[in-house]
């Protein structure tokens, strides 16, 4: 099953997507993920996008777009994958669906994962990330100590990302509803898209995806 899975900021796409590739057996590819592979790799296209992210540049959509393309024709997504964080915004939707009909596939769902922007700015602002090993936790009833408490699974220092700050959850949000947002549209047009109630705990959600595909 070749899925993409859409959602703002603070949807917990990135928990759904390994949850959900778990359970069908596909590989979660996320964008950031196999640029670094390939970039850790030193391959001819690692190479090229190292030369912009060494300018503190964004990486091409067409170098991202052959990483994609060699991956998901790799032995383990022959079952399908689920695209996580990609695609980012109308142009990129076009050149995945031209990649995808080069190469003799099509997308059998995407899941759009609904929730409020009350939830969200909630949940970005009360999570806090571990220094060490990235583990995310979520502050539970406004616990003030939070920072102080160290991770339990490498013993590391909890802080609050950057991103998550009210202002900046707030200018994400606009982003995503300015260029990634309209994918939702795009994709419902295709008849492809399965929106999904995104409130509630990670069993809950992961449960209403799988029931809707």
């Amino acid at each position: 099953m070749k899925l993409v899975l859409l959602g703002p900021p603070g949807a917990g796409k990135g928990t759904q997507a390994c949850k959900i590739s778990e359970r069908l057996g596909i590989p979660h590819i996320s964008t950031g993920d196999i640029l670094r592979n390939e970039v850790a790799k030193g391959s001819s296209l690692g190479k090229k996008a190292l030369g912009y992210m060494n300018e503190g540049k964004l990486v091409p959509d067409e170098i991202i777009l052959e990483i994609i393309k060699n991956r998901i024709v790799e032995t383990d997504a022959s079952r399908g994958f689920l695209m996580d964080g990609f695609p980012r915004n109308l142009k990129q939707a076009r050149m995945f669906s031209e990649i995808l009909n080069s190469l003799d596939m099509k997308l059998d769902r995407v899941i759009n994962i609904e929730v409020s922007q009350d939830e969200i700015i909630k949940r970005l602002s009360n999570r806090r990330v571990c220094e060490g090993c990235g583990k995310v936790y979520k502050v539970d009833g406004g616990d003030l100590n939070i920072e102080e408490k160290r991770c339990e699974r490498c013993g590391g220092k909890l802080k609050k990302r950057s991103d998550d700050e009210i202002n900046v959850i707030l200018n994400r949000l606009k982003v995503y509803e300015n260029e990634t947002k309209p994918l939702v549209d795009y994709y419902t047009s295709e008849g492809l898209v399965i929106n999904v109630d995104g409130n509630g705990n990670e069993e809950e959600v992961t449960k209403r995806i799988l029931e809707s595909l």
